[in-house]
Formats: C-alpha cells, sequence, structure tokens
C-alpha cells in the first residue's frame, strides 16, 4: 500500500476547495482565482481576432455595447464602462476612422452623439460575441439543466446592489432592441 503524503500547499487546496472548512475571514482563493481565469480565458479567443486588427479590449467593449443598444448615447456609454471620456474618445475615434461604428446627432438634441455600428462593426461584434458564447456554451454543457439560471444568478449577484436593477434593465432593454421584429 502506497503512503499518501500531503504537502502543506495540497491541504490549503484542499481546504480552500471545501468552503465549510475555510477559516472565517480567510479570503475564497479557489473563487478569486478561478473568476480571474475565466476572464482571461474568456477574453482570450476576441483578443487574438482583435489583434489582427489593431484593436483591444476597450474596442471590443465599445463594439459590443454599440451593438446591442443601436443608437447608444456617448454619455450612456461612458457611464456604463466607467472610463474617461478621453480613453473613449481615442477608441471611438479608431472606430469610427475604420468604419465600424457611426455617429449621428440627436433627434431632439444635437448635442447628443447617438451610435450605431455599420455593417462591418456589426460583423465583428458578432464574430466576438460568438467566440464568447462557444465557450459559455461549452461551460454551461455539462453543469447540468439549471446552469444558464445559476450562472445568470450568480453573476448578476456579483453586480454592486447599487447598480444591479440597472444593469439588469440595462440588459433586457438590449435585448428587446436586438431582437427581430
Amino acid at each position: 500500500m502506497a503512503d499518501i503524503i500531503f504537502s502543506p500547499a495540497a491541504e490549503r487546496a484542499a481546504a480552500s476547495a471545501d468552503p465549510e472548512s475555510r477559516a472565517e475571514g480567510e479570503p475564497i482563493w479557489d473563487l478569486i482565482e478561478l473568476l480571474f481565469f475565466a476572464y482571461r480565458d474568456f477574453v482570450s479567443d476576441p483578443d487574438h481576432v482583435l489583434e489582427k486588427f489593431g484593436f483591444g479590449r476597450a474596442h471590443h467593449r465599445v463594439l459590443h455595447f454599440v451593438n446591442r443598444n443601436p443608437g447608444l448615447k456617448v454619455a450612456d456609454l461612458l457611464e456604463t464602462l466607467r472610463i474617461t471620456k478621453q480613453s473613449l474618445g481615442r477608441v471611438l475615434k479608431q472606430l469610427v476612422d475604420e468604419g465600424y461604428v457611426v455617429q449621428k446627432e440627436g433627434p431632439d438634441d444635437r448635442r447628443h452623439r447617438l451610435l450605431f455600428v455599420t455593417p462591418k462593426g456589426e460583423q465583428l461584434a458578432m464574430k466576438l460575441a460568438g467566440l464568447q458564447t462557444a465557450r459559455i456554451t461549452r461551460a454551461l454543457a455539462g453543469l447540468g439543466p439549471n446552469a444558464h439560471e445559476a450562472a445568470r444568478a450568480f453573476l448578476a449577484a456579483m453586480v454592486d446592489d447599487e447598480s444591479r436593477e440597472g444593469v439588469l434593465r440595462f440588459i433586457a432593454r438590449a435585448d428587446r432592441a436586438r431582437r427581430p421584429r
């Protein structure tokens, strides 16, 4: 019979895998690190595509939200992304100059700048979303019949309490806007 020897690192790994044995106040290392690694891999597929265009993650996020929310105001995009005007301005200028996004004046207030993807922008946004959908689908496949709902509830719960309802309304509005009529 073989001896099984646990190193302190192995014991810590086993303890972090069992939430009941985690000391009070001890960080939830496994979930923290899994979120970091999951995000890294979630964005890696689109990163490879974007690299070919000289774009980065900021371009991806702008394309994503403008594609999902046609006519999105620049001010609302700034609030959604929580980035500076300067950061958005640089990214948006590149997307406009290269024909992925167009800006139009607001119908009621010419100071409002409304954003729309072009057909070229929509094609790229959908390609990136397709890559991420494939990864999510693979991850959910082995988790049981209610995996999508459980993942959605977990991710919604991760959003700050004061933002959660607004985020869920934002998603629902985008879902309605993108539905074929």
